[in-house]
C-alpha cells in the first residue's frame, strides 16, 4: 500500500482538536503515577496521525482525554474551538455520538445485537436513521457484509474489530480515534482498514488518531508522534 502523504494545502488554519499543556495522573491510596505531563498535540482535518509508544505509556489515556471520557488534571482539550472541560457530561456524550468515532481494543459491540444492528444503533444515537442499504454499505466497506446477521460471539476478534470500525463510521465523524484496531488483523485486512482511513481522510476531511504498536502501520500515516515518558516527540 502506498503511504499516505500529508497535503499541507488542505490543512485548516486552526486544528480540529488540540491538547494544550495537558497532564494526567492516576492515584491510589499509596502513590501517584503520572502518565501524561504537559502534553501538546494538534489534530487536523485530512490527516492521519499515528501515535506510537511502549505498552503502558499512556496512549489509551490520550484517547480517553480527547474523547472526553476523562478530564485532564491540568491543561486544555479543545474540539473545533470548544473547551471540552466546559462541556457537561451530557454534552460530551452528544459530541461523541455525533462527531467523534471511537474504536477501542475490545468491548466495542453490544453483545446481544447483530453486526448490522450494532451499526444501525450507532446511527440512531447520532440522531439519524440509516436505511438497511447504508448499514450494509458500512459493513461492506470493511469486508463484512456477509456477517451482517451474526452476533459478536460468532465473530472472530478481528471481525469484531472491523464491525466496530463500521460503528465508528456510522455517524460520519469529523474525528476518528482508533486504539490498536489493526492488531488482530491479517496483513490483507489491515491494508483494507488503512485504505478506508486514507479514503475518508482524503475525501471527507476526516481527522484520524491511530494508536498502533506497528511501525509498518505507523509509516502509512501522514505523520508519527511518539509518546515517551509522558511527552510527545513528533516525526515525519
Amino acid at each position: 500500500m502506498t503511504p499516505v502523504t500529508s497535503q499541507p494545502t488542505l490543512r485548516a488554519a486552526s486544528p480540529l482538536l488540540s491538547l494544550q499543556g495537558v497532564s494526567k495522573a492516576y492515584h491510589n491510596s499509596t502513590e501517584t503515577t503520572r502518565v501524561i505531563e504537559d502534553l501538546d498535540l494538534e489534530l487536523h482535518r485530512g490527516e492521519i496521525t499515528c501515535l506510537v509508544g511502549p505498552s503502558g505509556c499512556g496512549k489509551s489515556t490520550i484517547i480517553s482525554l480527547i474523547a472526553g471520557l476523562m478530564v485532564p488534571d491540568s491543561g486544555r482539550v479543545s474540539f473545533d474551538g470548544h473547551d471540552m472541560g466546559e462541556l457537561s457530561d451530557t454534552d460530551r456524550a452528544r459530541l461523541r455520538a455525533t462527531r467523534i468515532g471511537i474504536v477501542l481494543q475490545a468491548g466495542n459491540l453490544v453483545p446481544f445485537l447483530t453486526a448490522a444492528e450494532n451499526v444501525a444503533l450507532a446511527t440512531r444515537l447520532a440522531g439519524t436513521e440509516s436505511p438497511p442499504a447504508r448499514v450494509n454499505s458500512l459493513l461492506e466497506q470493511v469486508g463484512l457484509a456477509d456477517r451482517a446477521n451474526h452476533l459478536p460471539r460468532r465473530l472472530s476478534g478481528g471481525e469484531a474489530q472491523r464491525v466496530a470500525l463500521s460503528v465508528a463510521f456510522a455517524n460520519t465523524p469529523d474525528l476518528l480515534l482508533a486504539d490498536e484496531v489493526v492488531g488482530q488483523l491479517d496483513s490483507t485486512t489491515a491494508r483494507l482498514v488503512m485504505d478506508t482511513f486514507e479514503g475518508a481522510s482524503r475525501e471527507q476531511g476526516l481527522a484520524v488518531l491511530l494508536v498502533t504498536h506497528s511501525q509498518e502501520v505507523a509509516a502509512l500515516g501522514s505523520r508519527i508522534v511518539r509518546l515517551i515518558d509522558g511527552r510527545l516527540e513528533t516525526g515525519s
